[in-house]
């Protein structure tokens, strides 16, 4: 098993009153894309400002790499990428020379022509920083990160604005350098990303953990509509008619339980001779899933 290059235990801080962290525990293997989800105000920005080093924590145990972040070890931070949400480089410098001056901070970078090109920046290598597009812009925030050639790097909402071919980009640079073996901590909005990109997920509201495991074993167990249409001309049986919504021939059963409701419309299909036209199956996308358990964890409260 891969060793852990973040270990988070019984993390906590106060602002005041608040508790914005309440006593969460986590690990990120070495070589995992983690992501850590959350409502605004869940407490998403502290954990991750506290795992760079720029927050301290009123109690509990951090190390990230074998490092306490507290302690500002430049050692942690030379094998630390970050990507925040907004960045502030020389408009006037070319793509090359910002990764240069980057590169000049760290004692063992990576060479220039190999960070231009993991980000996908080659043709705009002599291109300045004010004449690139927003999704470029973004691809030099991440080979500025990726100059020190870091083993964990922290990704905050790293396709915020991106039309739907940049996301797609910037989703393979990342893949790209996961398949490089690098940690990745990535914070995001979009549930797509999080799906496609992240190997295990924990969701947090109120400072508190609601949920943990991959995307997938999240869309399977937790309870959640699963949508089934179909064209048909015709009276569904008793059974099928509580769950469903029909629509001239347009025909959608809402069911929680997936299984059972597609055994009984296929038998009860197949035994009458009936055509189901078009019969798709839609599953819980994990933005659904995601909504479900905040909003039960919302409703409930989280745990003291």
């Amino acid at each position: 098993m891969a060793a852990n290059a973040v270990e988070v235990e019984d993390l906590r801080k106060s602002y005041g009153p608040v508790e914005a962290v309440r006593g969460i525990s986590f690990n990120v293997s070495e070589g995992e894309v983690f992501a850590l989800l959350g409502p605004n105000g869940a407490g998403k920005t502290t954990t991750v400002e506290i795992m760079e080093g720029f927050r301290s924590r009123d109690a509990g145990r951090v190390s990230v790499l074998g490092f306490d972040p507290a302690s500002g070890n430049r050692r942690l931070k030379e094998q630390m990428g970050i990507v925040l949400q907004t960045t502030g480089v020389d408009p006037y410098l070319t793509v090359a020379e910002t990764v240069d001056m980057f590169r000049g901070y760290y004692p063992k970078p990576l060479s220039r022509d190999d960070v231009i090109k993991q980000v996908g920046l080659e043709d705009k290598a002599g291109s300045r920083v004010t004449r690139l597009s927003g999704g470029q812009r973004r691809r030099l925030d991440v080979a500025i990160a990726l100059a020190g050639d870091p083993r964990v790097l922290f990704l905050d909402e790293p396709t915020t604005g991106f039309d739907p071919g940049a996301k797609r980009n910037a989703w393979d640079v990342i893949k790209g350098l996961a398949g490089l073996g690098k940690t990745i901590f990535l914070t995001s909005h979009s549930m797509d990303e999080v799906q496609f990109l992240a190997d295990r997920v924990v969701i947090i509201t109120a400072g508190k953990i609601v949920a943990e495991g991959t995307p997938e074993s999240l869309m399977a167990g937790q309870e959640a509509d699963t949508l089934i249409r179909f064209g048909f001309k015709g009276t569904l049986p008793e059974a099928l008619r509580a769950v469903a919504h029909v629509d001239g021939d347009a025909v959608e059963l809402v069911t929680r339980d997936p299984t059972r409701t597609l055994y009984e419309l296929t038998s009860w299909a197949v035994q009458n001779g009936v055509q189901l036209e078009g019969l798709q199956v839609t599953r819980p996308s994990l933005e659904d899933v995601y909504l479900e358990i905040t909003k039960e964890a919302e409703a409930v409260g989280t745990p003291a």
